[in-house]
């Protein structure tokens, strides 16, 4: 499982927590998380409606849209 499958499941763990008023995982780390996995933290995002409101978090699409960029740029080089 990669970084990105990580962060999914990290959204997801901490919406059940959330549900379930069990311990959370910190902001911190979802961040974190999001920084190295933007597109499965923006999967767990938008598929458990999770850290949606949250203005911190608006940094994750953007995160994902850095990335994109940068594996269009880099990745043809590769080639």
């Amino acid at each position: 499982m990669g970084v990105n499958g990580i962060a999914l499941l990290a959204f997801a763990i901490d919406k059940l927590r959330a549900r379930q008023n069990g311990l959370r995982i910190r902001e911190a780390t979802l961040l974190g998380l999001a920084f190295l996995g933007p597109f499965g933290a923006l999967g767990g995002m938008l598929t458990f409606r999770h850290k949606t409101r949250k203005l911190i978090f608006l940094l994750v699409p953007a995160s994902a849209l850095l990335h994109a960029i940068l594996i269009s740029i880099f990745l043809p080089a590769i080639h």
